[in-house]
């Protein structure tokens, strides 16, 4: 029904913000993800789901069409429902989760907050072939961390661990090296990330 919203910020929380479109305030709840990239009393473009039923009617934004993207496969998954799937987003970058998907890495999944077992199973088995060509397809203005990558990324991040370095600041640089390259080797990967650390 509406696909986005433009207008002024009149107020932001990190969970819903109210966006003043002529005259009107539009509350809309937004994930930590959207909201780190919002400033108040600025004309914002949020693109919008809306979530209706028979006893409720909510909009959820988004700062980009890709997060709303996720939101929407997220809570096509049984058991996920519009506010799991902003936890999801609140807690791990859209690139974190597809990646986690992709990789089949349960315990990424796990450690969201409403996440268990079967659910993160759940996402993996109705999701995985989506998230896939999803990333093979001309139509994705995003990027992520293929499975081989990942496998890197992994293996350099415990090694610049062990060397010292902060886990915060190693996957910072590393995710930052993977969207230059995803092809980088092992070794290109822990050269490059000491340069930058």
């Amino acid at each position: 029904m509406y696909d986005y919203i433009k207008g002024e910020l009149t107020e932001l929380t990190p969970t819903e913000v109210v966006l003043e479109n002529n005259q009107i305030g539009y509350k809309i709840l937004i994930s930590l993800q959207t909201y780190s990239k919002l400033k108040m009393a600025e004309s914002t473009k949020l693109f919008i789901y809306h979530h209706l039923r028979e006893d409720n009617e909510q909009l959820y934004g988004f700062y980009d069409k890709d997060e709303r993207s996720l939101f929407s496969n997220l809570i096509e998954v049984s058991g996920i429902g519009p506010n799991s799937a902003r936890m999801m987003l609140s807690s791990l970058s859209s690139d974190e989760i597809r990646g986690a998907i992709i990789s089949g890495d349960l315990n990424k999944l796990k450690s969201i907050k409403g996440i268990g077992l079967k659910t993160a199973q759940r996402l993996l088995i109705e999701l995985k072939d989506k998230m896939v060509k999803r990333g093979s397809g001309d139509d994705f203005s995003g990027s992520f961390i293929m499975p081989q990558a990942s496998r890197q990324r992994d293996e350099a991040a415990s090694a610049l661990v062990l060397l010292g370095f902060s886990k915060a600041n190693v996957e910072k640089v590393l995710d930052t090296l993977l969207k230059e390259n995803p092809s980088y080797s092992l070794e290109e990967l822990i050269k490059l990330s000491l340069k930058r650390l």
